[in-house]
């Protein structure tokens, strides 16, 4: 069984490179593969604490653009302009509502690298993952506008096929990866979801 290293290598880059995590690689690298985030983009962070993503995505979106990342968990106050932290349940509807309120408009990108509270029960684990990362789904196609574009986090299990099939139903490609900066022996797993087909996309409704 391999060891779990809390401060590997790219822990030790983040602190040296001022991100608050070390998340902030993976979505760098997401990024330079798959293009979900250009200059200009209105971002949505879902469950942004501490901040390590949110910090790239405003790299990634510049002044011109906007980045709000939510958690229920409280988020340290950021220098840059152009993020917005909100404190909430992201699962809940009243949450949505409020980022929507903050937003102005639709996104062009949610992400969610959101995990459960390990049990260490594999199987219960897995699905609250899953669980977490349909929630996220449906989040986003509330958010994104036509075209937009989703990467959730999850775990590798049974359940995983059943919703590649339904981001498939709502974008125009999926993808699964695991970036380099994912720990050694984790069964993390990330879907990039490119070109959503928009709220009114019959497929949508049963999300």
């Amino acid at each position: 069984m391999m060891m779990y290293q809390p401060k590997d290598a790219f822990y030790r880059k983040a602190k040296r490179e001022g991100y608050r995590s070390r998340a902030a690689y993976k979505l760098l690298e997401l990024n330079r593969r798959f293009q979900l985030i250009k200059p200009g983009d209105r971002v949505v962070d879902l469950g942004a604490a501490p901040g390590g993503w949110l910090q790239v995505a405003a790299q990634l979106t510049g002044p011109k653009g906007m980045v709000l990342g939510a958690d229920i968990q409280p988020i340290a106050p950021f220098h840059e302009p152009n993020i917005v932290v909100l404190q909430g349940d992201v699962t809940a509807a009243e949450c949505a509502e409020k980022i929507i309120e903050l937003l102005g408009s639709s996104a062009d990108c949610v992400l969610s690298d959101v995990s459960p509270r390990l049990t260490g029960i594999h199987d219960a684990d897995i699905s609250r993952s899953v669980e977490l990362a349909r929630s996220a789904h449906s989040v986003a196609c509330r958010l994104l506008k036509p075209g937009g574009n989703f990467l959730v986090k999850t775990f590798v299990g049974e359940e995983l096929g059943a919703f590649f099939l339904e981001l498939k139903q709502n974008f125009l490609s999926v993808h699964r990866t695991r970036p380099e900066a994912t720990r050694k022996g984790s069964s993390e797993i990330y879907l990039c979801a490119r070109g959503f087909r928009g709220a009114n996309f019959p497929a949508s409704r049963a999300v």
